[in-house]
C-alpha cells in the first residue's frame, strides 16, 4: 500500500519541553504504518488565545501514513496518554498537544476530527515550522501554499526557533 504524506503539529508548555518533543516524534514513528520523514525546527512560541501559560516548544513532523486518518488520530491521542495528558478544557497547559494539520490533500469533518486542522492557517507557530518542510503545499480548502499564507498573516505572538535536531537523532 502507498503512502499518504500527513503532517502532525507538535507542542508542549509543561515540563521538559524539548523532550517531550523529541519523545513524541520518537513515539509517531513508531505507530503502526507510520514513519517519520522530516522534523522542523523546535520553536519557542508564546501561547495565544489563553493568558498566564509559559511558553511553548512547538514544531511538525511529516510523516508518510498507511494509515488511515481515524487511527493515525487514535495512535496520536494513545501517546498524548501514554506521556500524561489530561484533557480537562480547551487551551490549557499540556505535557504534549498531537495535532493532524494535514492528511495528503484530504478534507475530512466529523465529530472527532477536521482535516485540515481548522486553525492551521490562523497560527503562526504551526505555520513557520509548516513552511520549513513543505512551503509550495497546497492547503486543500483554501487553495494557497503554506508559503502563501504564512506571508497573510498580521504580525502576532512571538516564534522564534529554538532548537534545530536532525529527524535521524529525534527518532534514537
Amino acid at each position: 500500500m502507498e503512502g499518504t504524506t500527513a503532517y502532525i503539529g507538535i507542542g508542549s508548555n509543561v515540563g521538559d519541553k524539548l523532550f517531550n518533543c523529541r519523545y513524541s516524534v520518537g513515539r509517531i514513528n513508531r505507530l503502526r504504518g507510520c514513519h517519520v520523514t522530516a522534523c522542523s525546527t523546535i520553536f519557542k512560541t508564546e501561547p495565544e488565545g489563553v493568558s498566564g501559560q509559559d511558553w511553548y516548544a512547538n514544531c511538525v513532523a511529516q510523516v508518510t501514513i498507511t494509515q488511515r486518518p481515524s487511527q493515525l488520530l487514535k495512535g496520536l491521542m494513545g501517546i498524548e496518554s501514554d506521556m500524561g495528558r489530561i484533557r480537562k478544557k480547551r487551551w490549557e497547559t499540556r505535557i504534549i498537544d498531537l495535532d493532524i494539520l494535514l492528511f495528503g490533500q484530504e478534507i475530512i469533518e466529523s465529530d472527532d476530527l477536521t482535516i485540515p486542522h481548522p486553525l492551521l492557517h490562523k497560527r503562526r507557530f504551526v505555520l513557520e515550522p509548516l513552511f520549513q518542510l513543505a512551503p509550495e503545499l497546497m492547503h486543500p480548502v483554501l487553495k494557497l501554499t503554506i508559503s502563501q499564507l504564512l506571508n497573510k498573516l498580521p504580525k502576532g505572538p512571538s516564534v522564534e526557533p529554538l532548537h534545530t535536531l536532525a529527524t535521524k537523532n529525534m527518532l534514537e
